[in-house]
Parts: structure tokens; C-alpha cells; sequence
């Protein structure tokens, strides 16, 4: 009984954790005369990966690696399809250019590379399938080529959104982080320890887990960030807040998680990966269909009920 207490708070300690250091590093950095936009592209991204990060490395570290895959691969297809999918109902979504022809392709581009190096068996008969140490490397490379691309694109005056950042001294800010560090830290820790017990009650796989309950609650940041956008009408900062952080969780969370612990391939999780490919083909896909580059109400239907139907099948197969 204690664990189904336990999680909703792991949650709450998670979320507002990362909202703190967040809060407190973009001061730091603005009190040493950081840009602003510099401060969007690195912390406030970073900040909003920061749940899956901290639990897929306290999974990786307890030898729940089927947690760690399923949390990326839950959180980006939860992104897309629930997330997106809502948004897009309520809003038509409009896609820059930019958007369009490099960043949804980046996002194709992880799902791939994340289905093609978890494979090993497959490419190199008798070797073991999963993320290794050395896969982890190759992916936060990924990682920086695509920070660099985001200071590129800041440069040349293409990403005209101005993060406000809260003011603060010094020492306060340094406090702060180290406070929000804590509360990610022990929030991570409860909600493995707590979705391990839970998924042994029931009967369910680590897997699972990782896909459904520990997937939504960690793409809390990413639904508050778009709603958000999408109610203001900025809808361009919705859907690359959503295929940003799709990217930032193969290339950045999974790889430094691999790089702390090598992330193995669950039974079953091919069935994820090779649906994570699809949902960004039809995402690219949904851009050129109706009128103008956007994703419609229709298409944002299409992909909820896709979920739903997911969801079933998940519950079918456990």
C-alpha cells in the first residue's frame, strides 16, 4: 500500500525539483551575464529532460535497465501522440520550416540510431542486445551536434522566443540548485523503488512500467510547456518543445544513462522502438497533408486514438 503513496509524491519531489533548478541555474547563469537565449537552449532544455535523466540512471544503477529503455521510449511516444496529439486537437499546429526539415528529421533520425544500436544480436550474431558504454559515447555526440545546431540557429536570430529569467542573488541561486538537485534525487529514487514494487504486485514487466505510469509522469514538464504555448498560439513553440525533447532523451538522457550503466533490450521493446519509428515517419508525414505546413485536429485525433490502441495492446501483452 505504502508504494502507491510513494509514487504520486516521487512525482511531485521530481517535478518541482527540476522547476527549482531550472529557476535557480538560469539566474545563476543570467548573474554572470549568460544570453538569454543560450540560458533556453541548455538549461531550460535540460530541465525539462531532467526527470527522465535522474530515473533512468537510478533504474540503469538498480539493474532496471527494461525501465530506463521504456521511459525514453514511453516519454517519446507519450510526446508525440498524446501530448502533441491533444495539443494539435485543440489548436492546429503550425511547423517552421526549420522545424520541418531538420529538427523532425533529427527526431526521426534518434528513433533510428536508438532501434539500430540496441539490436546488436541482430548486426553481430552471439553479442548481447543493448545500449553499450561505447553506443552512450556515440549518442551524446549526437548530442552536442545538435546543441551546436540550436547555437547556430540562436546566431543567425532564427529562435525568437525570450525566456524570462527570475532574479536572484549568488548564493541564493547556488542554494537553490543544490536544493532542486536533492528533491530530483529522491524523487527519482522513490518512483523506481516504487514502480519495481508495484509492477511485481501485479504481475507486470519492468518494461511496461517504464512505458506507461513512469513515462506520463516524467513528460509532466513537457505537457505543461506545451498547453502553454499552445494557448497563447504559439504553436511553433509547442511542437519543438515536444520533437526537442524527443531528441534530448535518445541522444542526451539515454546516452549519458549507458554511459553510466549499459541499458539492455528487454523482451518485447522492439515492438516500442519500431513504433517510436513510425510515429515520427507519420509526424513528417501529417506536415504535408491538408492545407499549409501544419498538424490538424484530424491528425491529431489519429494519433490519440494510435495511443489508445497502444495502451491496449500493452495491456493485452503483460
Amino acid at each position: 500500500m505504502l508504494q502507491y503513496i510513494l509514487l504520486p509524491i516521487g512525482f511531485a519531489l521530481l517535478i518541482y525539483g527540476a522547476s527549482i533548478l531550472v529557476d535557480s541555474a538560469s539566474a545563476l547563469a543570467k548573474a554572470f551575464k549568460t544570453p538569454n537565449i543560450v540560458i533556453g537552449l541548455t538549461i531550460v532544455a535540460f530541465g525539462t529532460s531532467a526527470p527522465e535523466l535522474i530515473v533512468n540512471i537510478f533504474a540503469a544503477m538498480q539493474g532496471n535497465s527494461a525501465i530506463a529503455l521504456g521511459n525514453v521510449a514511453g516519454s517519446n511516444l507519450f510526446n508525440v501522440m498524446v501530448i502533441l496529439g491533444a495539443t494539435a486537437v485543440a489548436y492546429p499546429l503550425l511547423v517552421k520550416s526549420s522545424t520541418t526539415w531538420i529538427e523532425i528529421p533529427l527526431s526521426l533520425l534518434s528513433a533510428l540510431v536508438l532501434l539500430v544500436m540496441v539490436n546488436d544480436s541482430i548486426l553481430d550474431a552471439g553479442s548481447p542486445s543493448m545500449v553499450s558504454r561505447s553506443d552512450g559515447v556515440i549518442l551524446l555526440f549526437f548530442f552536442l551536434i545538435f546543441l551546436a545546431y540550436n547555437i547556430q540557429l540562436a546566431r543567425k536570430g532564427d529562435l525568437s522566443e525570450d525566456f524570462k529569467v527570475k532574479e536572484m542573488s549568488k548564493l541564493k541561486s547556488a542554494l537553490l540548485i543544490v536544493g532542486g538537485l536533492v528533491l530530483l534525487v529522491a524523487g527519482g529514487r522513490l518512483i523506481v523503488t516504487a514502480s519495481v514494487d508495484i509492477a511485481e504486485r501485479f504481475g507486470m514487466s519492468q518494461r511496461i512500467i517504464g512505458l506507461t505510469i513512469i513515462s506520463a509522469g516524467t513528460s509532466l514538464p513537457e505537457l505543461a510547456t506545451s498547453v502553454m504555448a499552445a494557448l497563447k498560439k504559439n504553436t511553433d513553440i509547442a511542437i519543438g518543445n515536444i520533437v526537442g525533447s524527443n531528441i534530448f532523451n535518445v541522444f542526451m538522457v539515454l546516452g549519458a544513462t549507458s554511459v553510466i550503466s549499459p541499458v539492455a533490450l528487454p523482451a518485447g521493446a522492439n515492438i516500442d522502438l519500431l513504433l517510436n519509428v513510425l510515429v515520427s515517419i507519420l509526424l513528417f508525414g501529417f506536415i504535408f497533408t491538408g492545407k499549409g505546413r501544419q498538424i490538424d485536429r484530424k491528425e491529431g485525433i489519429f494519433f490519440l486514438i494510435l495511443y489508445i490502441a497502444y495502451l491496449m495492446y500493452l495491456i493485452l501483452s503483460r
